[in-house]
């Protein structure tokens, strides 16, 4: 039986992606960072650990755990992360430190200690979950989008370095999909930027704030969580699975309009989303 290690799963996709996988009879190693949400796990039927992405020795511990259990590792799913809205001059360096621990520098350590393994072994899987954020640039989400855009700089120079070794390093670039993204950016939003004295405070408060309140699922090409889940099945059951999945249909469009546009065309087009 293939297993593969799975973070970020107390909700949303990284839950959903944990019981499809299941479902399909993968052995699923799920983790999260709260205790509250392991033991739940745990009431899932899910063999689950406790891990901050931040904290290194978490990873090693769980690996150890499965390599115990198992002797092996087929996949990882680096799910982890969160949003940091606000516009770029309003989120300090620290915010933004804080917004690469995890998008980032927790993902590349996740990596690199699950490398060790495939290399000893000959084999493996790497799935990184990027967004539509790593491809193209919103504004008032630049944090996020510069966490995105470096792992889609590291994943494709790993693919390079990985050629021919049987260890394969695919990218999801992801784009509206319901999951608690949007309240958990709230919050980092609220406790990290100076609503009310910002050159945007207009916008954050009319605008920005409204949204990322609002419980609707109505943007456009929203997709539930299943639509991620389905394509970390689809990797974990090919021999050679492709480099790159875009996962809704804003990703296809607005990577075919990065690919087509101008500079300024592409600026004038995102700047009215």
């Amino acid at each position: 039986m293939q297993n593969i290690l799975i973070t970020g799963c107390s909700t949303g996709i990284g839950l959903e992606t944990a019981h499809t996988l299941k479902q399909n009879n993968y052995k699923v190693y799920a983790t999260a960072r709260k205790k509250k949400d392991v033991k739940r796990l745990k009431e899932l039927g899910f063999i689950a650990y406790k891990l901050d992405t931040t904290k290194p020795k978490h990873t090693t511990r769980v690996l150890e755990k499965i390599m115990l259990r198992d002797g092996k590792l087929d996949a990882v799913f680096n799910n982890a992360g969160f949003g940091q809205p606000g516009a770029v001059e309003d989120v300090s360096t620290q915010v933004l430190k804080e917004q690469f621990e995890t998008n980032l520098f927790g993902l590349h350590e996740v990596t690199t200690q699950c490398m060790k393994i495939f290399r000893q072994q000959g084999y493996g899987k790497i799935i990184q979950h990027s967004s539509v954020l790593g491809i193209i640039s919103l504004k008032f989400r630049g944090a996020y989008n510069a966490s995105k855009y470096a792992i889609e700089g590291l994943a494709d120079t790993m693919r390079q370095e990985l050629s021919g070794s049987n260890i394969f390093v695919s990218t999801i670039n992801t784009g509206p999909v319901t999951s608690k993204f949007r309240e958990n950016a709230l919050i980092k939003f609220e406790e990290n930027i100076d609503i009310e004295n910002s050159f945007f405070t207009p916008t954050y408060n009319s605008e920005l704030k409204e949204r990322l309140v609002s419980d609707k699922d109505d943007t456009p090409f929203n997709l539930p969580p299943s639509s991620v889940a389905n394509v970390a099945l689809k990797i974990m059951q090919s021999n050679k699975p492709k480099p790159r999945y875009y996962v809704t249909g804003a990703t296809h469009i607005l990577g075919f309009a990065k690919r087509i546009l101008s500079t300024g065309l592409l600026d004038k087009l995102l700047n009215r989303i």
